[in-house]
């Protein structure tokens, strides 16, 4: 067993919480290595942005932070340090120039992830950040040490400050696939089971539905939850083999998923026809039908065709087309029962993690000083639409920031104990300022 020099500051994970933190100790005078499992950093970051890289949201403060939900709290001071502006700037830095879309999503103006990763990767080399791929963390060893395996055996390495940002359990096959749970535990560290957050939801469609319509959008369309009383959310989700997934869906999946955890399941109420009301509809449908089919009196009478239509028949009783007010009804609230959410492997991002209170502001581990924790790892969740990114962003940054922080004053406390000053890594060689 080979063993590697020691590092000043390890950063395990090289997604955008891990790279951030690599930055922003390097940028406080930190030596700092990046330990990735997989051949090369941001993986899942590239995957993400394939079809439009969203980095953040243009949203006022007020109504970004909630989209945090229980953790809103939380994150709004991480996001005080690296809000939405800021990390536009950032990325202008890097020569990446961003617009605002008409859904007030930001993307870079190219669209593109990889600009921006390899401009990133050339900057964070260029500054003096070491880079280790096909380095898969195994814990620590007996001594304290950090224990990697890799392509030519096993590895020790040592460090003075430790930031991990190991991501959460979804997309295991780009390296995220929370298998560090159950070594955190064992080392006191507080960590909530892992569930599956921007997912999809299964329905027990009946064939015709799963054969002919997988892959239909439904838009526009509202949703109700039953949670929500008199409220809902429009949107447009699409259909899927096993049931129902796409943003209107995941923007509510943390709510369906915690009604699902405490019911065994839970039916949405769906508005087929948002730009229409309940009055209209039935006056409209009250329309002799004459010898036109169901399906050309729906579509003249209520604007749906397609996998709309095919909706209400997968939920309607048969007499319920022959009465006017009963179809009105479905279209404006058809009901429809989720039964599960999808695997975590094939969902989006995942819930859980880290638990906050494990953790002081620096997201430093409260029992394990030297040790920070940033990313999807940590407890918290949110919707698709660049928060992700933006939190996952903030929290590299609180914790690049905290491990600098930690490391020069614990250095301080050390050298003050022995009666002489230790060069900082800025300084010269003869340890003179």
């Amino acid at each position: 067993m080979s063993s590697i020099p020691e590092n000043r500051i390890v950063v395990i994970g090289g997604g955008p919480a891990g790279l951030m933190a690599a930055e922003t100790a390097n940028a406080a005078g930190m030596s700092v290595d990046i330990y990735e499992r997989m051949g090369s950093v941001g993986r899942k970051f590239l995957i993400a942005g394939k079809g439009g890289l969203n980095l953040t949201h243009s949203e006022p403060r007020d109504a970004f932070v909630t989209r945090f939900g229980s953790r809103q709290n939380e994150v709004a001071r991480w996001l005080d340090q690296f809000d939405p502006d800021v990390l536009r700037k950032w990325a202008a830095e890097l020569g990446i120039d961003t617009f605002v879309g008409s859904s007030g999503r930001v993307f870079p103006k190219d669209l593109k992830a990889a600009p921006l990763l390899r401009g990133w990767v050339r900057r964070l080399r260029a500054s003096g950040v070491r880079f280790h791929v096909h380095h898969r963390w195994l814990g620590w060893n007996d001594a304290g040490t950090l224990r990697f395996s890799t392509q030519s055996g096993d590895v020790n390495v040592a460090a003075d400050a430790l930031i991990l940002a190991l991501g959460g359990g979804s997309w295991s096959i780009l390296g995220s696939d929370g298998s560090w749970q159950e070594t955190l535990r064992e080392r006191g560290i507080e960590v909530a089971p892992l569930k599956p957050a921007n997912c999809g939801f299964d329905v027990d469609w009946t064939p015709f539905l799963r054969e002919q319509h997988a892959g239909a959008p439904i838009k526009p369309v509202a949703i109700q939850t039953s949670a929500a009383g008199q409220s809902s959310r429009q949107g447009e989700f699409v259909l899927t083999r096993d049931g129902v997934e796409g943003s209107l869906i995941y923007a509510l999946s943390a709510e369906l998923r915690e009604a699902i955890d405490a019911q065994g399941l839970t039916t949405i109420r769906l508005d087929l026809a948002p730009d229409r009301d309940l009055d209209r509809l039935i006056r409209d449908l009250s329309r002799p039908r004459g010898k036109r089919s169901m399906a050309k009196h729906l579509h003249r009478n209520a604007g749906l065709e397609g996998a709309k239509v095919a909706l209400l028949h997968e939920v309607c009783e048969r007499e319920a087309f022959h009465d006017a007010t009963r179809l009105a009804n479905a279209i404006k609230a058809l009901p429809l029962r989720l039964l599960r959410a999808r695997p975590i492997d094939e969902t989006i991002s995942s819930a859980g993690g880290v638990r906050l209170e494990a953790l002081d502001h620096q997201l430093m581990v409260n029992a394990l000083p030297g040790i920070f924790c940033a990313g999807e790892m940590l407890d918290w969740e949110a919707p698709t639409g660049g928060y992700l990114l933006s939190a996952s962003f903030a929290s590299g940054r609180i914790a690049g920031a905290g491990a600098a922080s930690w490391l020069r004053a614990t250095t301080t406390r050390c050298d003050s104990a022995a009666g002489h000053a230790v060069p900082h890594p800025s300084d010269s060689a003869t340890g003179q300022p």
